[in-house]
């Protein structure tokens, strides 16, 4: 009898392990096959627990309020109904990592992404995964202290560029951080709205309008990130107190660096080359720092309008524009800062001293400039004689100069700068 008990507790004993063995996840955290019903599986992880899904297809769309780890193996795709965002995040501390995500909603106002992260949610990790034809990538909306690393982000090339949503987008996420992602074919590669201590880094852009698009996001840093072939590179536009240094734009249409109403700001080191327009507009911007850029083939090199004041331009090199400068004003600026100013590749100087600075200032516009600007249509007389006789007698009269740049300390070479092209 005690015998038969003894064998009889021990088969039990061992029908319970095996039933908990069977239960409890394995060391890669609960594993949802395809087909699996994935959103009881998140509901019912533990907080702090990983869900891995299975290669394969798995429905969505899911939402995830607590604390838990969505990670994918090898070939797991997570596929939406084309209706909504596929994961919508409400939770503290989650992190999505390494699944394909498609078939997001098309309602703009909606947010329809792939990932959206909403109020209350904090310190979302969204890393390594491929998020591929949604409206938006990933949308954090209120979710502070994020960080969005290492993706591929693809948008709906079906629709038209106006009409798609952003690679990242970011309303009110202080401190979250974008960082080596590859975003191409949607609206706006990353764009931030009324945020403030956000930074992007290392990130890749193309076939978009803008690559990175600022409005009214302060104590940021846009640091090492790569446009091509966009319609403007970097739009910053009011905001203040900015770190931008070190990023390329290549062959980007109408503006490598725009500033618009942006104040305050240190633009240094960034590689700015063959754009179709301007290397960089400045409107109503000020009190900026412009150091140690690189501006060089663009139609225009830098254009300055709109009463830009108290920026300091200085150890840039201006190299193979069309127009080196584009400036309508009647007062003279200075371009050079303690006693160095830029480098021009126009300017005929002469260094008899040899300490590297031009012997003469250089001024890149002159009256014939000045008229064509304010007078477009003057430009069917460019080759005339009543051209040349405006620019004999400002030779001889240099009283004669219009308002505009004047670069006190010209560069004989170009300072060396951080950013290069890839």
């Amino acid at each position: 009898m005690i015998r038969r008990s003894i064998i009889g507790l021990l088969a039990l004993a061992g029908a319970v392990a095996a039933f908990a063995a069977a239960a409890a996840p394995d060391e890669g955290g609960i594993r949802v096959e395809a087909g699996e019903n994935l959103q009881a599986a998140v509901d019912n992880a533990a907080a702090g627990a990983t869900v891995v899904l299975a290669a394969g297809n798995h429905a969505g769309p899911i939402k995830i309020d607590h604390s838990v780890t969505l990670a994918g193996e090898p070939g797991a795709i997570l596929r939406g109904r084309g209706v909504g965002s596929v994961v919508t995040v409400t939770g503290d501390d989650v992190t999505i990592q390494g699944l394909t995500i498609e078939g997001s909603g098309r309602d703009v106002p909606s947010m329809d992404a792939a990932i959206l992260a909403e109020r209350p949610a904090s310190r979302l990790l969204v890393k390594d995964n491929h998020l591929a034809g949604n409206l938006f990538g990933v949308y954090l909306h209120g979710a502070v202290d994020s960080r969005v690393d290492g993706n591929l982000i693809t948008g709906m090339v079906g629709l038209r560029l106006s009409d798609r949503g952003n690679g990242v987008s970011l309303w009110n996420a202080p401190g979250s951080i974008v960082a080596g992602n590859d975003i191409r074919d949607v609206r706006d590669g990353i764009f931030v709205n009324n945020s403030r201590k956000n930074r992007f880094l290392h990130n890749r852009f193309a076939s978009l309008r803008f690559a990175i698009h600022y409005m009214y996001t302060h104590d940021s840093e846009i640091i090492a990130n790569l446009s091509t072939g966009n319609d403007v590179g970097y739009a910053i536009m009011y905001s203040d107190h900015l770190r931008i240094e070190d990023n390329v734009s290549i062959g980007d249409r109408d503006h490598g660096l725009l500033l618009n109403y942006a104040n305050r700001s240190v633009v240094s080191g960034n590689l700015v080359r063959d754009g179709g327009e301007k290397c960089l507009f400045i409107y109503n911007a000020h009190r900026n720092l412009i150091e140690a850029n690189r501006f060089e083939g663009c139609s225009i090199g830098i254009h300055f309008t709109a009463g830009s004041e108290r920026n300091t331009v200085a150890g840039n090199a201006f190299i193979r524009n069309r127009t080196q400068v584009k400036y309508v004003g009647t007062r003279l600026v200075e371009w050079s800062h303690e006693g160095s100013g830029n480098y021009w590749s126009d300017n005929p100087a002469f260094d008899l001293d040899g300490d590297g600075i031009s012997d003469r200032p250089y001024q890149p516009n002159d009256l014939v400039d000045d008229i064509l600007w304010r007078h477009p249509s003057a430009k069917l007389l460019l080759n005339s004689p009543a051209i040349d006789l405006v620019r004999l007698v400002q030779s001889r009269f240099p009283a004669l100069y219009p308002g505009g740049v004047v670069d006190s300390a010209p560069l004989m070479t170009p300072p060396t700068q951080a950013a290069e092209a890839p």
